[in-house]
């Protein structure tokens, strides 16, 4: 068994990781654990994403897992400028090597989300019923409309008011919807297989994941 350390933005992520990516992805010989991105010190846990924070926290992980990825958001990477998901991934994984000893690119795989991970979410709007104090026919409609214009769910886009978990806070009641509570309760309804149907950068990731465990070059 392979165990694969995937560092994290947030609390959702790793709930994620831990209760959806883990069971999808043992079967493919492949065991993965959600840790929360921090600093050595252990203050400022999670958020606050850049490539040196990312990188630093890789390597801290490089000789104690079998392989390391990220789930980090591209909306709200502190450093992101003008670069694209592949450039950040790509200079995340430049940073890493020059930090950590007998780095092997092997065994690091960045991942960044396009948009978000709210963005998932939408793969099918009708799981978001799990957040039962806000659903209703309204709701359910606001959130068709958002899938309806956008290519796939990855393309709904990270403005400042207009990013899939903003989209998702305006839509639900006030305090009706918890992204840590009910996130992981709507992923884990949609399941694995039904969320890389839609999401192609995510469903090449677990791709590559699943890899790791199949012993094929990523």
């Amino acid at each position: 068994m392979i165990r694969v350390c995937i560092i994290c933005e947030g609390p959702t992520e790793v709930e994620f990781v831990n209760r959806c990516l883990e069971p999808y992805l043992r079967v493919c010989g492949v065991s993965v654990y959600g840790t929360l991105l921090s600093a050595r010190s252990g203050r400022h846990r999670g958020g606050r994403v850049t490539v040196d924070r990312l990188a630093t926290k890789i390597s801290l992980h490089y000789s104690e897992a079998d392989r390391v990825s990220t789930l980090v958001d591209f909306y709200g990477f502190q450093d992101r400028a003008a670069r694209t998901r592949a450039q950040l991934e790509a200079d995340i994984a430049a940073a890493v090597q020059r930090i950590t000893a007998a780095y092997d690119p092997r065994y690091v795989l960045p991942y960044v989300q396009m948009h978000e991970f709210e963005g998932l979410l939408f793969t099918n709007p009708a799981n978001f019923e799990w957040a039962e104090d806000g659903w209703s026919e309204d709701v359910r409609a606001a959130l068709m409309a958002v899938v309806q214009a956008f290519p796939n769910p990855e393309d709904i886009n990270g403005g400042e008011a207009t990013a899939p978990s903003k989209r998702i806070l305006s839509i639900f009641p006030n305090g009706t919807y918890s992204k840590t509570e009910h996130g992981p309760l709507i992923a884990e309804a949609t399941g694995i297989d039904a969320i890389r149907a839609k999401c192609p950068a995510f469903s090449e990731w677990v791709g590559r994941l699943q890899a790791w465990g199949k012993g094929l070059a990523l």
